[in-house]
């Protein structure tokens, strides 16, 4: 009788280990169970997206304001057309705002980062489906590093 006692708390004990490292897992991909709410859809060309993906976090100094949702190879330009996917409580930014591939650490988790434009009677917001005209792309580590090698080659004859 104390072997069964001892089996099944040993049994509890493993499905709340297996628990915690489910929920550990999901906080680490930051990707959760449920939605994040209302969102509507912006679009933005880039011509290097570098390691962006799909749920890629979308924000504005440090605070999540979207995700992205779709990345896509524009078939008339061959260019990344990217998809975010932004929560409805963030909708007045205005068409001067610009969109940039940034990297979380030295070589840590790309996302992208809004930079809200001014907000005048002279510029309109932007509406769902409308695409951010200033966009800068990513920063390639690996094509750093060869123009830093290439030109510090060339320079020393």
């Amino acid at each position: 009788m104390v072997s069964k006692k001892i089996e099944l708390w040993v049994g509890f004990f493993v499905a709340l280990g297996i628990a915690a490292l489910l929920t550990l897992a999901l906080k680490v991909a930051n990707s959760g169970v449920g939605g994040g709410g209302e969102t509507y859809q912006l679009f933005a060309k880039f011509d290097n997206i570098g390691g962006l993906k799909v749920r890629s976090p979308i924000k504005v100094g440090g605070v999540l304001v979207g995700r992205v949702s779709d990345i896509s190879l524009d078939t008339e330009d061959y260019t990344p057309v990217i998809t975010l996917d932004i929560y409805a409580q963030y909708s007045q930014f205005s068409e001067a705002t610009s969109v940039a591939i940034l990297t979380a650490g030295l070589l840590g988790e790309q996302y992208l980062g809004i930079q809200p434009g001014f907000v005048d009677e002279s510029v309109d917001t932007l509406v769902p489906g409308d695409f951010i005209e200033d966009t800068k792309s990513a920063l390639v580590l690996e094509e750093l590093i060869g123009q830093f090698l290439f030109s510090q080659g060339s320079g020393e004859e």
